[in-house]
């Protein structure tokens, strides 16, 4: 009998701190699943970006690239348009004077971390840290205090939660997406994978970099943007930067993110934690890429990417200052 007590304990004494792991695991890795759109749009709206029904919020991830960003800020200033970047530290540190350029046009910067790595492969230390680096020369260069942070990849993690806490950091991911990352996409499979979500209240994401992604990746967004300006005033909708979103109602996004962080017993310090003003989350390619809807092919609806050129060549023309323009 004595035997079998002593073997009974250590089996107990094994499965305790195995239980443990199993927790820290869901702990870090649980937010992730908000990686999957379908199911943050419809379980956590705003960490999806859901907001004003008669705004959509038009948000740019990777930058600032010193070889395409330009053009997306050239584009928005025609038609006298305001965004959201949310840029890679590395890259601010990079083409600094481009990075101020952006913030001086009016536009909203936001953190994308430092490096485009999976947090959930990252511990909540080396998390915070990348997040903080990003946030302080963010701020340094541009003269703006970010309010939002969107992970790389969108894929969340216990850590991520955590430091963006403490850092007062809003998590924003995103409604829809133009996948222009994905191999083979084009200005037309921008406008396709676009439609399909676009409406009233959404967070728009597109990449004005190719930093992350396979080169061309910028240009198919870029070439997609002006179908996604017309097509907003087409239905009355205003596009513009996530901080006019109507996202900033007290503690609806960390009300989703601390369920996370409560029922894994990852709770912080509540009372250190600046409770900061304003909107929410929303981006990024791989993981999520590859469960979301497949990616169509370039040149398999020839509508689209017919639709696609001529708002393209409408946007030259504009630019031009073409006769009726």
């Amino acid at each position: 009998m004595g035997g079998n007590k002593t073997t009974g304990g250590r089996r107990c004494g094994l499965a305790i701190p195995g239980l443990a792991v199993a927790a820290l695991t869901i702990a870090q890795g649980g937010p992730g699943i908000t990686a999957l759109g379908p199911v943050r749009r419809r379980l956590f709206r705003g960490l999806a970006g859901y907001g004003d029904p008669g705004h959509v919020a038009l948000t740019f991830d990777d930058g600032p690239d010193a070889r395409s960003t330009a053009g997306f800020l050239d584009l928005l200033a025609r038609r006298d348009i305001r965004a959201t970047f949310f840029m890679l530290g590395s890259m601010v540190a990079a083409a600094p004077g481009l990075a101020a350029e952006v913030a001086a046009a009016g536009h909203e910067i936001a953190v994308h971390g430092w490096d485009h790595r999976y947090l959930t492969l990252r511990g909540p230390q080396d998390t915070f840290r990348d997040m903080a680096r990003a946030r302080e020369v963010i701020a340094e260069t541009t003269g703006q205090v970010p309010v939002y942070v969107r992970p790389p990849y969108g894929v969340l993690s216990g850590g991520a939660l955590l430091a963006a806490g403490r850092l007062g950091l809003r998590p924003l991911l995103w409604t829809c997406w133009g996948r222009e990352w994905a191999p083979g996409a084009t200005s037309g499979s921008v406008v396709r994978t676009l439609r399909r979500d676009l409406g009233g209240g959404a967070t728009v994401l597109l990449h004005d970099s190719d930093a992350t992604s396979p080169s061309g990746s910028a240009r198919a967004a870029l070439g997609a943007l002006p179908w996604l300006l017309d097509e907003c005033a087409r239905r009355g909708l205003k596009a513009g930067p996530a901080a006019g979103h109507g996202l900033g109602r007290a503690g609806a996004i960390r009300a989703e993110a601390g369920a996370w962080q409560g029922n894994a017993g990852l709770g912080g310090n509540r009372d250190s934690d600046p409770a900061p003003p304003g909107p929410r989350e929303g981006a990024g390619p791989t993981g999520q890429a590859k469960r979301d809807r497949a990616v169509p092919h370039a040149g398999e609806d020839s509508a689209d990417d017919a639709a696609a050129q001529d708002h393209r060549q409408n946007e030259h023309d504009r630019g031009h200052g073409h006769p009726g323009q």
